[in-house]
């Protein structure tokens, strides 16, 4: 017989947040969505948006590393939750012990960023591609392309498209769709037709008058890509678009780059991923070759 002053305790994770969810979060690889970034789109150059959650005593507030940056975040879940696998034990020890190294002593970081960026590695091979993880790959993707044309703090291209006009480019990584604003003035046709050039086969979509932030806008839809291969040749379409874009309206700086990218080679970090293909699944092409599934 039970006594009357026994109560079941529920676990420390889920201890400031009434429902029906009682999983403990420690240990939990998220993906972690736009909501919780502070940062203007695109987020961080650092960043992947995919963290191991260090201590998980409240849903509501997780400290977490994220897995590109190494850096340390306290992530509000509850709005939204997508765990895509759990580490063991010893993995997470390891990942403490470096954290709080790395805090102790800056100059240790680079460790724990090589240590998280393959740890993401091994996540992603583990998973393979899927709709869960396909933000997180495109967002890498664009993050390289980014780097090559536009190096710093945050994942967007930059690019000056006029007399006192700056175009700021990043991608929606959960419509794979290129975002462009301008501040200030809405897009013109003269920059619409740079676009059509740059990506021959999809229209741009522009958008009327200035939006909230006071930014003129226009739309670049790629599909959503259901395959690995699919992603990859989506990265290409923006790598060679942007940079169109860039040599067109800046000349000199494209030479620049271009240089630098022969001399060092691109960027390709997805090279470092190998998934396997589903069988089977109908395709259809752009005027660019962009292959789409059907579905």
């Amino acid at each position: 017989m039970l006594s009357a002053n026994r109560t079941e305790g529920r676990p420390d994770a889920m201890a400031d947040v009434p429902g029906i969810c009682e999983l403990p979060l420690t240990r939990g690889v998220v993906q972690y969505r736009d909501v919780h970034e502070l940062y203007h789109p695109g987020g961080r150059i650092r960043d992947i948006g995919l963290a191991v959650i260090l201590s998980g005593r409240f849903a509501s507030s997780v400290r977490a590393v994220d897995l590109g940056s190494a850096d340390a975040k306290y992530l509000n879940l509850t709005s939204e939750l997508v765990i895509l696998d759990w580490v063991y034990d010893p993995t997470l020890m390891h990942l403490r012990r470096l954290s709080d190294a790395a805090e102790r002593n800056p100059s240790s970081g680079d460790r724990l960023r090589r240590y998280c960026f393959d740890l993401a590695l091994r996540v992603l091979n583990r998973r393979g591609f899927t709709p869960l993880t396909r933000p997180i790959l495109l967002r890498i993707g664009f993050r390289d392309v980014c780097q090559d044309l536009d190096l710093h703090e945050s994942t967007v291209v930059r690019i000056i498209t006029g007399s006192d006009r700056l175009t700021r480019v990043h991608l929606d990584y959960e419509a794979n769709t290129l975002v462009f604003r301008t501040a200030r003035r809405p897009v013109d046709e003269e920059f619409e037709g740079a676009l059509v050039q740059a990506f021959p086969g999809l229209q741009p979509e522009r958008e009327k008058g200035l939006d909230a932030d006071g930014c003129g806008t226009c739309r670049i839809r790629l599909g959503i890509p259901v395959s690995f291969a699919e992603l990859r040749r989506c990265i290409r379409v923006m790598r060679r678009g942007l940079g169109h874009l860039v040599a067109r309206f800046e000349p000199r700086r494209f030479r620049e780059v271009r240089g630098l990218v022969s001399t060092f080679g691109a960027r390709a970090t997805l090279d470092r991923l190998s998934f396997a293909e589903p069988v089977g699944g109908d395709t259809v092409r752009t005027a660019a070759g962009l292959a789409m599934s059907v579905h």
